[in-house]
């Protein structure tokens, strides 16, 4: 399936953005919350019911035991946000001190996750927060940069506004640089448009040099049901940004594949480039593909 990366310049919905698109998702979902600053969803979409003993930090100290008890720890710290189990969320960090523990932890991690959208067929939406720099370049501790270089798409949450904009514009470059050196190149670099101000698709595109991959209507009832600051809207099931949200992963789900064929068919041959595949990988995290399907129904039933 397809791994997902949103961040941001600055708080621009990224969180809400990435929930929706979990929870709109029509095939199983992973909603992992890697923001190095700390995650909002345990005290708000949560409201405070996890406790600090479920979280990304424990996956660190699990990964300094090896792969197989990262594996399991993986599973055992997802939570379900449907009775199914088809869509989780991995609650973020409680304390951004934490971040540092997991900077060596993040390679290991973004296997995990390439093979749960390869091997397991989950749709896997990384909240990578705010971006930060250090000399130009993605900052090593407070950046998860390795989960952005295995992603099929990173995309910059901005709105339609010039601050958005201006903020946003001077990220780009050192994103574009960073996917070119070390990720999946610089066509897996995009924007998804929060539409909550005057600019236009094609404005933002031309100020930032980045296509607009998709785009999602600014809905503040729903909004703030997501960011746990408002109560569930009467018709959510028929909420006018769950449904964008469903369109837009659908869109980006097709952008990855064109991207995926395209790297497989090039147009010129290419000398191969050694690398674990997820399928050579997939016994190092078959625990976690194990764990989650215990359980969970299959929606198209």
């Amino acid at each position: 399936m397809t791994v997902i990366a949103l961040v941001s310049a600055k708080s621009s919905g990224v969180t809400t953005s990435a929930l929706a698109m979990t929870l709109s998702s029509a095939r199983p979902s992973l909603l992992a919350e890697c923001d190095p600053a700390g995650g909002t969803l345990r005290a708000g979409f949560f409201q405070a019911q996890i406790t600090a003993g479920t979280g990304l930090y424990h996956l660190a100290v699990a990964e300094r035991a090896g792969e197989d008890a990262l594996a399991q720890a993986f599973a055992d710290h997802l939570v379900r946000i449907d009775v199914s189990g088809n869509r989780q969320v991995l609650p973020g960090l409680t304390d951004p001190a934490q971040a540092p523990a997991l900077e060596r932890s993040w390679p290991a991690l973004a296997q995990v996750m390439r093979v749960l959208s390869d091997e397991g067929g989950y749709d896997v939406i990384i909240d990578a927060g705010r971006l930060a720099l250090e000399s130009g370049r993605l900052h090593s501790s407070l950046t998860p940069a390795p989960l952005l270089h295995g992603a099929d798409l990173v995309l910059l949450v901005v709105r339609a506004t010039d601050q958005s904009l201006a903020l946003a514009r001077h990220m780009t470059e050192p994103l574009r640089n960073e996917l070119t050196d070390r990720g999946t190149g610089p066509g897996a670099l995009g924007v998804l448009l929060i539409e909550d101000g005057p600019r236009r698709a094609h404005e933002v595109a031309d100020a930032l040099r980045l296509p607009v991959m998709a785009a999602l209507p600014w809905e503040p009832d729903t909004a703030a049901y997501l960011a746990g600051t408002g109560s569930a809207p009467r018709k959510l099931n028929k909420s006018a940004l769950l449904g964008a949200a469903r369109t837009a992963l659908g869109h980006l789900q097709a952008a990855a594949s064109r991207r995926a064929l395209h790297k497989q068919y090039p147009p010129t041959p290419t000398p191969p480039v050694p690398a674990a595949s997820s399928a050579q990988a997939a016994p190092q995290v078959a625990g976690v593909l194990q764990r989650l399907g215990q359980g969970r129904v299959d929606p198209h039933v």
